[in-house]
């Protein structure tokens, strides 16, 4: 908050434009510092940026160096509504003929029509038992699933109507799911597996509170085996999915055939009448992608140490690194990386052989033909340019060599890291500096002020002084101005005798 203060009034000077004009220059040690702080601020960005487009180069050339990368697979069926294909990274490469005979089903039954969804069906309890019939299609007997426990839904007075049985179904968790279809006729339960499969079938044993000895009537009617009589209808059959593939018969209880062959998964869709055609291929897309994003990211690294490294000779000025000795290494680390042979691969020793080179502007260039060569003619060798990790850097892969060299300027440790810190120490000193300065220019301020002050009594004094003695003078001068004026008047002063001589004169 500004002072608030009257100095200057009581002796006319122009005392605030005095300090403020003195204290301007006792700013000027704490100015300085100011735009050093201003220029370490933008240094500081300026390395936090080069940090980041380091980070992206490093991460863009680990991931070439990736064995995961040259381990994807891509896949591709001939008809995709039919079977369809998946493949997880490590997959193994072929070609497979896919033939469809049957899709994997759920059980679904149903019950007869009751006249609403509220209509009551009776109490006692539903015995719900997972398993798979034996003697298809016309079983003669229940083979329980191995690992399911049956599950029993007590049906009270409270709870006996077909909506609320339907709720009590689904809630109990048995592998099963019920709902209510209406039609002309009604209200019927329909019952089906939750999953698909032979051993996802299901049979329920309903044991009514009293039984009227009539499987027709209570709740008897949502009984069902299919190996005997039953009040409701096999509406499905539970199957297992049935498919050649490249001749050999594959059973599944799902349409999903998992790992059918290593890192691949089959999705069958439909029955076929001929063979499908699925190839899975090693991602060479994955690969240019990767070349492609390494590039960009090189670039990126590569045109901003260049911009702000810099002298623009019209301005007479650098850019904010120019001179820089971290930034303009990391350059020099760069191009030397690119320049160094590598004897990783017998087929290839430097990245131009495989369509990568460096320009004038010391910026990377892609011939995209020539590395697609390299991935379906030579692949593996493509792979050592690129990934090899080896004990000396002239034996290693160059993009284990960019990865290093990122680690090496970003990590903990690293030089850009080192580098911000020193930056860092450098405005924390300067900011301690200011902080010294301004309590020493308040107190400069504070004195100043005390001085002005004493001065500014002491005219002031001065000044009354100077006033009243003018006064007096020309008081002094007043009454002398009037004697005169009397004298030349022929007035004599009162109290004086008038002299003879004078009347005549007169």
């Amino acid at each position: 908050m500004a002072t608030i203060t009257s100095t200057g009034v009581g002796s006319g000077l122009d005392v605030e434009s005095i300090v403020s004009k003195l204290m301007s220059l006792e700013r000027r040690p704490l100015n300085l510092l100011e735009n050093a702080e201003a220029k370490l601020q933008t240094k500081f960005s300026a390395i936090g940026q080069l940090t980041s487009y380091t980070s992206s180069m490093r991460d863009a050339a680990n991931a070439l160096s990736s064995v995961l990368m040259w381990k994807q697979t891509t896949s591709n069926s001939s008809d995709n509504t039919a079977v369809g294909v998946s493949t997880e990274t490590g997959a193994t490469l072929g070609n497979y003929a896919v033939q469809v005979q049957r899709l994997a089903s759920t059980q679904t039954v149903s019950s007869s029509a009751f006249a609403s969804t509220t209509a009551v069906v009776g109490s006692g309890t539903l015995k719900i038992e997972l398993g798979s019939w034996t003697g298809e299609p016309t079983p003669t007997g229940f083979t329980a699933k191995s690992g399911a426990t049956p599950v029993t839904v007590t049906i009270t007075d409270q709870d006996n109507t077909l909506e609320k049985i339907r709720d009590k179904i689904n809630a109990s968790k048995a592998g099963v799911t019920a709902t209510i279809v209406n039609d002309a006729s009604g209200a019927r339960l329909s019952i089906r597996s939750a999953e698909t499969g032979a051993e996802n079938a299901f049979r329920i044993t309903a044991t009514e509170t009293e039984d009227d000895g009539s499987s027709s009537t209570g709740l008897s009617t949502l009984g069902f085996d299919a190996a005997g009589s039953s009040a409701m209808t096999r509406n499905q059959t539970a199957v297992n999915a049935q498919a050649t593939i490249n001749g050999i018969s594959v059973t599944s209880a799902s349409n999903t055939l998992k790992n059918v062959a290593d890192g691949m998964t089959l999705t069958l869709k439909k029955p076929t009448t001929g063979d499908i055609d699925v190839a899975v291929t090693a991602d060479d897309e994955a690969v240019m992608k990767g070349v492609n994003d390494f590039i960009t990211s090189f670039n990126n690294l590569a045109a901003y140490i260049k911009e702000q490294t810099k002298y623009d000779e019209t301005a007479k000025q650098g850019a904010t690194l120019q001179g820089d000795r971290t930034a303009l290494g990391l350059l020099s680390q760069l191009r030397g990386v690119i320049n160094e042979g590598s004897t990783a691969s017998t087929v290839y020793s430097r990245l131009s052989d495989v369509g990568i080179s460096m320009d004038a502007n010391g910026l990377l260039t892609l011939k995209e033909s020539k590395l697609k060569e390299a991935l379906t003619g030579n692949r593996e060798e493509l792979r050592k340019l690129f990934a090899a990790d080896a004990s000396t850097t002239g034996a290693s892969g160059f993009m284990d060599r960019f990865r290093d060299l990122g680690r090496s300027a970003v990590d903990s440790e690293g030089l850009l890291t080192a580098r911000s810190d020193g930056l860092k120490a450098e405005m924390e000193r300067n900011d301690k500096s200011q902080e010294a300065w301004e309590t020493r220019l308040a107190l400069t301020e504070a004195r100043i002020r005390r001085q002005y002050q004493a001065l500014d009594a002491s005219m002031s004094t001065l000044s009354g002084l100077s006033s009243y003695v003018t006064q007096q003078l020309a008081a002094l001068s007043s009454g002398t101005d009037q004697v005169r004026r009397d004298r030349q008047a022929g007035r004599h002063a009162p109290g004086r005798p008038h002299r003879a001589g004078a009347a005549v004169a007169a």
